[in-house]
Parts: structure tokens; sequence; C-alpha cells
């Protein structure tokens, strides 16, 4: 019967607290003959402020590349990218007695020599589009710089988003080659567009004399074909991409390759000349890594009147939790329940208006580093995650009460065993009351239980009500007489 009564209690004191109350401490009671249980909600103020989000690990699953400005605030992002490429395990080059050098008229196109020896007839960069953000018809000048074989991206490091990639590119070295494009690309036909098999991709058209030297280090080298570690070392350490001119788009990419075409004689019948291409593809396997600028940033951080989360690598906000006020008013009562809701302020129409963050992130502020270094999920005690509810323009966290707890017991037992005031104890871990909000991504498996949280590198945007304005926290707690 106690049993029932409790989580009943529970029940109606979560259902109260979505429905409403006064500032002032209420009574809520249910009584039996072996209990006497009385609940009481009371409000708390929570101040909150924008902190950069800083440098975080860059996502090497995908990469992003352009440059946007963003039509709320005015601030810019930029994005560049390297990337290296896979090779198949023990992958292998057609036989070398088998390849050919086809010479063509260059008027009529028609063959006009064959002789055998290796040849590269042409080469090109194919990079997919996973999604975009902008105008699809917004020209951009993309350039292509080889990496540098001297200074390797190496997989055990580990890259963040403030990295300056340039310092992988080959010594002196301009760019390979440049492309002017449209993220609709009108060369292909509307028909083709529209085929559900097409993928939007960028070709860039690479110098043959580069794909011939892949071609000749890959057959004097075969052993340097076996894995991608030595294929990135010994044959080919990838590209570096960046927007040289435009802006208004920025792209995320699904994968890029690198595709060598070739001609070689048939095995049974000499005489007939096939096609080949090798290709090798920018894959999770190996690194892709992505650094993004972000403009204006330190304006934002001054506005006091709200605080704002951006994305990619931009701005969170940072909440100070008001946890001597909750413990100290109510000495001999328990936290059951405490909810805080964000309000988002309603975007501006405009055709190019950024995302809103989807997932949020509450982490204690200590905590937000170790959370993605360790990869980790939210626990529900020191980290919680809540999506945005559109239809009230809102993010809440309905119960952050252990989270309280940990952090009051936390100052308790350690200024006791540091034999020191928790007043002096607060001063020196002056983060020890805040938590950081981030927007970022959340996986989960077939039974829903969630198997991974990053930091969201979308195209997202929101203007939280803050700063200057209070929050309120909404406090149940419970006494058992």
């Amino acid at each position: 019967m106690k049993k029932y009564l409790k989580w009943l209690l529970m029940g109606l004191t979560m259902t109260m607290g979505w429905t409403g109350c006064t500032d002032d401490t209420g009574t809520l009671g249910i009584t039996d003959d072996m209990d006497h249980i009385s609940s009481s909600i009371t409000h708390y103020r929570v101040t909150t402020r924008s902190i950069p989000t800083g440098s975080v690990k860059a996502d090497n699953t995908n990469a992003c590349l352009g440059k946007v400005i963003d039509p709320e605030t005015g601030s810019t992002i930029e994005a560049d990218c390297a990337a290296q490429f896979y090779c198949l395990e023990d992958y292998q080059l057609p036989d070398k007695d088998l390849m050919v050098d086809i010479t063509l008229d260059p008027e009529t196109g028609d063959t006009t020599d064959i002789k055998d020896g290796v040849k590269c007839d042409s080469c090109e960069l194919r990079i997919y589009i996973k999604d975009y953000y902008g105008d699809a018809n917004n020209p951009m000048k993309l350039e292509v710089y080889e990496l540098s074989d001297e200074v390797i991206m190496e997989e055990g490091e580990t890259y963040h988003t403030d990295i300056d990639l340039s310092q992988y590119i080959k010594k002196g070295a301009g760019p390979i080659a440049s492309k002017v494009f449209t993220t609709e690309d009108y060369i292909v036909s509307e028909e083709d567009r529209n085929n559900s098999s097409y993928n939007k991709n960028i070709r860039v058209v690479l110098p043959a004399s580069f794909g011939q030297k892949i071609l000749e280090k890959g057959y004097a080298n075969p052993d340097a074909l076996k894995t991608s570690y030595r294929f990135i070392r010994e044959i080919f350490p990838g590209f570096y991409l960046r927007i040289s001119n435009g802006e208004g788009t920025m792209l995320t990419v699904l994968v890029s390759t690198v595709n060598l075409y070739f001609n070689y004689r048939d095995k049974e019948d000499k005489k007939e000349i096939n096609q080949g291409v090798t290709r090798f593809a920018a894959t999770p396997e190996v690194i892709q890594s992505t650094r993004f600028t972000n403009g204006n940033i330190d304006k934002l951080l001054q506005e006091t009147g709200y605080t704002y989360l951006k994305t990619p690598a931009g701005i969170c906000t940072e909440m100070t939790l008001p946890i001597n006020e909750i413990f100290n008013e109510h000495p001999n009562d328990s936290v059951s329940l405490a909810e805080v809701t964000l309000q988002r302020y309603n975007k501006d129409q405009d055709a190019y208006q950024l995302g809103t963050p989807g997932n949020l992130l509450l982490v204690r502020k200590g905590q937000m580093e170790e959370f993605f270094a360790k990869k980790s999920v939210n626990d529900n005690k020191t980290s919680f995650i809540t999506t945005f509810d559109s239809s009230h323009n809102t993010y809440t966290f309905t119960n952050i009460a252990r989270l309280l707890s940990y952090c009051w017991h936390e100052k308790k037992t350690a200024a006791e065993k540091e034999g020191i005031t928790e007043a002096a104890w607060e001063a020196q871990h002056p983060d020890w009351n805040k938590v950081v909000l981030i927007p970022v991504t959340v996986s989960s498996n077939s039974s829903g239980y969630t198997t991974s949280v990053n930091h969201d590198m979308g195209m997202n945007s929101a203007k939280l009500i803050g700063g200057d304005t209070p929050l309120k926290m909404q406090v149940v707690y419970s006494k058992f007489k």
C-alpha cells in the first residue's frame, strides 16, 4: 500500500506541475493510516548566457564545404575540408602487360594509334552531396589541393573543427584543379536529375597526369595497394578542398571519389580492348576532417537580452542552477521533480532561414569535453536530452531533480572531506552549479536505446528567451512524516 501511494503521489504532483501553480508554496496532500506525505511546489529563477561552443571533435562521417550568412544574425559560417581516400585490402591493378596506350585524334576523337603501355586517359573527382543549405543555383568556385606526403593526417589523432587544414597541403603547391559549380548541375539533363537513382554531385576534372602518377606508383610498388595506410603514405595522401569565391551555399558531402580511367586488353582475346576504371573513395575508414569558421560570434555573445544555440561549432547556452536556494529553503524536504523550459523566439520568414536544433543535451559544464571524448550517452543523472517541441516552440527538461541532488551532495561531501567551508569549495569550483545546453544528434538502436550522442554539425540556430530575462524552474518537494 505504501509503495502504491508513493507512485500515485508522484503521478499527481507531476500532473499538478504541468497544470500550473503560483509562486507561493502550497500544500498538496495524500494521507492514509500508515503514512502522511505532503508535497509543495516552488518556483526559482534560473539565469542563462551565451558562451562559445569552442573547438569540437570533427565529424569523420561527413565533410562540409561552403560559405553562408545566417539571415537572422548576419554571422558567417565557412567550411573547408580535407579527405583521405580508402584503398580496398590487397587491391590489384590490371596486369601491366595488358594495359594499352591509345592515341586519339583531337578533332575527330578517332583512334590513331594503339600501343602497349600504362596510360591514364582521364581522371576526375566526384563530390556526392548528401544535403545542402542555400540556393541550388548559387555559383561557387571550388579549389582542389593535393595533401602532403610529408605531413600526414594520422588515424590515431583527434581532429577538431578549428584545425588549420592548410598545414597538410603539399608545400608550395597551388590548386591541382578548380571548378565553378552550382549545386543543381544543369549539364545533366532534367530527366536524369529527376531520376530516383541520380545523386547530386560535383564533377571536377583532374589532370590526366595526376592519374598517371597514381597508376605508375601503383605498378612500381604493388604492395602499397594492400592497405589504406600504405596507399595514403606511399601513393596518394588525399585532397584539401576549399571554396575560394562565392557564398550562400553549404554542402554536406556524403562521399567523394577519385576515378582513374584507362584501357586494357581482354585476357582471352587480346585484340579486344576494354575501358577500365580504378576508384578510391573518401569513407569513414579513413580521415575526413572539416574546419568551421564562425564570424560575428563575439558580437552575438555580447547580446544580453537572450541566448543562442548555433551550429556547427558555434554557440551554446550556459545555465546556472539555483541549487543552494532549492535545498537551503527546504532543508527537510526531498526534491522529487525539477522542470525547466526554454522558449525559442519565432524566426523571421526567410527562404534560407537556418534550421532549428532538433535535440538538446544538458550536461554539467565541467564534463562537457569528457562527455564527447568518451563517446558517452545521456545517463539522466548528470546528462539529459530533450527534443524541440515545434507545437509550443520550446525545449523542456521535465525532471533534472537527480542532477540537483547530485551537485548538492557532491559539494557538501567534498567540502567536508577537504576540511573547508562550502563557500570556500564553491570558490574553488565556480562551475559546480552550471550546465551547458548543446545541440546534438542522437542515434538509437531498434529497441529505442540511445547508442550515440554527437555534436550537431548541421546548419542550425535558435534564439532563446534568457540572458537578462531569468527563466523559471518549477520544483516539487515531498515530505514524509
